[in-house]
């Protein structure tokens, strides 16, 4: 095979995006060529390759002739060659991947751990990124023409169609082919950058405390020094508070802090400070026992929003077809089209289960239902063990990172891996203490370790920590076994991030267990089916805002950030009006916008919707199978679609009907219609 010749040029002009410069001739006399070369077996080939080839081909890359030339000249009519030269080019791309993120979480050390004060340049080192030119190089240096004319891109269709009859190997060049299915210019990406970076550090920094928070009669309700990320530790403080006395106020007053981040109405002196008292009822802030004027946050949660949606436009022309943000998280994130994902969504949310939920929950707690009960509690067994004792429990056992660390062989030992696999696994996971909420990031490099992020405090880890760190340790065991097991570095990880949330959910399932605690409620099963069944509900809810803001900013795509504010939040009324004012009796509602993820990762949310319908199918075919063993081999299938994944899983489809099911005999096994008291009476 001849070499390639390596040569620079200039990016690619953003006006200039797909303007078709190879020529319709061209393209027939160079798939002629090639079938006359290689046969007439090699047709669909050799067209895919070609026609993928020609829509990238610019005029500084070359002539018509050119382009004739490189496609004789690099077109691989050999399959032995070709699975040769595939494997050379899966090594090198392990490398660039590898450091290239390894690079990347380095440099933003500093933005997302716990390791002292942010400086003024950490955020531009935290900006950059290496993979912005990544493609700019790669189509100038014409490998990148190279790989798509001999591994081409398929579409998400042509991939289902094509599911069950691929190899292994069919696969894996199958996604060798999604690496290049744009050529956006480097300087187009590095905007992206900047502005999720910008998001990350606004989100990271949000932080509400909660010991500041007074009534109209100046009396506090949590202790002095709390404080609460948003959107994560407000939720889970709401979540903590079911069954605890004065729990009900505690949530009616955290509440009243989220509506006013949402309508932007919170004072900004008060967001990630500690000098102020505030009232969210009223909305004011006493500065030393006094009221002062307060200065509302105003767009600024939706002005990031917008700036992220605007870097997205300017990706947008650089896509043959997914020529929207929507498109491109649906149709090749999540491998799922938006049309599906969102009626399924819709199917669930109308669903007659959701009001049997609604009277089970509303049984339970003894009142009548508030807007914050859709994070409703009380179904796991840890709200029958005081939240003081679950502190305890882990700020004596996980004191600082080391210590978990140090416990990672052990949670693995006690879910069912053996002693020599869950050394090995947790061999290749790193802890760090985390600035935020905490997070898991995977390496892309089998010799690198993934990265456990969680938030520890000086006085160690609290339970709402520990939960975190649980699901986010799920994230690590997928994110090694995904590297490690697959049988070629191509097919590495899951069909899309719903699937690693599948088994963050498993793991954070089982955290009171793993802490040593026995469930002693003898109507465990029904009550986890009622748990993901109600906990789904929600995050549909939120996923369907989600969605609905971004085909709201394609239709207005000139909007300021205050129209923004005002399409979320009606949006988010809108949402709870379809699906849970009935359910709940009050209307108008705008808590389902309150999520970080909107802000800071959007449209990441319907990941954790189908993450749980994934989770529910994994945790029914699991049952009295060897989970380790199970899960080994389930993790390892590696990047298929998400229904050829699910079938060479558990040997179904993807789907809510077993939900369903499970929460109608879960419902009946609890006798809930006979049952009218099961609270203290307070949330």
């Amino acid at each position: 095979m001849a070499m390639l010749m390596w040569q620079c040029n200039k990016s690619t002009d953003r006006d200039q995006a797909f303007k078709p410069f190879i020529m319709e001739n061209t393209i027939e006399t160079a798939i002629d060529t090639l079938i006359e070369k290689a046969g007439e077996k090699q047709r669909e080939r050799i067209t895919r390759g070609v026609k993928q080839a020609a829509s990238f081909w610019r005029e500084t890359d070359g002539t018509q002739e050119d382009f004739k030339e490189f496609c004789k000249t690099y077109y691989i009519d050999d399959p032995a060659m070709t699975e040769r030269v595939f494997n050379r080019i899966s090594g090198n791309f392990e490398t660039i991947f590898g450091y290239y993120t390894k690079i990347t979480l380095d440099l933003r050390r500093p933005l997302e751990l716990d390791i002292g004060e942010i400086l003024p340049v950490d955020e531009t080192f935290g900006s950059y990124n290496p993979f912005t030119h990544f493609t700019d190089d790669f189509f100038a240096s014409r490998m990148a023409f190279f790989i798509v004319l001999n591994f081409p891109y398929y579409s998400l269709a042509e991939k289902s169609a094509n599911a069950a009859v691929w190899s292994r190997l069919d696969w894996a060049y199958a996604r060798l082919g999604d690496v290049f299915d744009s050529r956006v210019p480097a300087e187009v990406n590095q905007n992206l950058v900047n502005v999720s970076t910008s998001s990350d550090i606004y989100i990271s920094e949000y932080n509400v405390y909660a010991g500041n928070l007074i009534d109209s009669t100046g009396k506090t309700y949590f202790p002095k020094g709390m404080k609460l990320l948003s959107h994560w530790n407000l939720r889970d403080e709401i979540k903590a508070n079911y069954g605890r006395e004065g729990g009900l106020d505690n949530q009616k007053l955290l509440y009243e802090v989220m509506k006013r981040i949402i309508a932007q109405e919170i004072p900004k002196e008060v967001i990630n400070s500690e000098e102020y008292q505030w009232n969210p009822f009223e909305n004011v802030i006493l500065f030393n026992g006094e009221e002062i004027p307060a200065t509302p946050e105003k767009d600024i949660r939706f002005a990031h929003l917008l700036d992220f949606f605007h870097a997205q436009q300017r990706i947008d022309p650089y896509y043959p077809e997914l020529n929207t943000y929507i498109q491109r998280n649906f149709e090749s994130g999540m491998e799922i089209p938006l049309e599906e994902v969102e009626q399924l969504f819709m199917e669930f949310l109308s669903s007659p289960e959701l009001k049997l939920a609604a009277d089970v929950v509303r049984s339970r707690l003894n009142r009548e239902l508030q807007p914050f009960d859709i994070w409703y509690d009380g179904f796991k067994a840890r709200t029958n063990i005081a939240p003081e004792v679950l502190d305890k429990t882990c700020r004596d056992r996980y004191p600082n990172p080391q210590a978990v660390q140090e416990d990672l062989p052990q949670i693995l030992l006690k879910l069912g891996f053996t002693s020599e696999k869950a050394a090995e696994i947790a061999s290749r996971i790193q802890v760090d203490p985390a600035r935020g909420s905490g997070h898991a990031a995977g390496s892309e490099i089998r010799s690198e370790k993934s990265l456990l992020r969680t938030r520890i405090f000086a006085e160690g880890m609290d339970y709402k920590g520990y939960n975190v760190a649980i699901h986010e340790f799920g994230h690590n065991v997928e994110q090694t076994i995904s590297l490690h097991n697959v049988d070629h570095y191509m097919l590495r990880g899951v069909p899309n991030t719903a699937f690693t949330e599948a088994l963050a959910f498993i793991f954070q399932k089982r955290d009171i267990e793993l802490l040593g605690y026995e469930d002693l409620d003898r109507q465990k099963q029904a009550l986890n089916d009622l748990d993901s069944y109600w906990s789904l509900s929600e995050i549909m809810g939120v996923s369907l805002v989600d969605i609905r803001t971004w085909k709201w900013l394609y239709e207005n795509p000139t909007a300021t950030a205050e129209e923004l504010k005002d399409a979320v939040n009606r949006i988010s009324a809108e949402v709870w009006n379809n699906y849970f004012a009935d359910i709940f009796g009050m209307f108008d509602q705008t808590i389902l916008g309150i999520y970080s993820h909107m802000i800071s990762y959007p449209l990441y949310l319907p990941n954790y919707a189908y993450g749980q319908i994934i989770e529910f199918q994994l945790e029914e075919y699991l049952q009295g199978k060897n989970f380790g063993k199970e899960i080994e081999r389930i993790f390892s299938l590696g990047k298929l679609t998400p229904e050829q994944w699910m079938l060479e899983a558990t040997g179904d489809r993807i789907s809510v009907q077993p939900i369903f099911r499970s929460v109608r005999e879960a419902i009946e096994a609890l006798n809930i219609s006979d049952q009218l008291m099961f609270g203290s009476g307070e949330g």
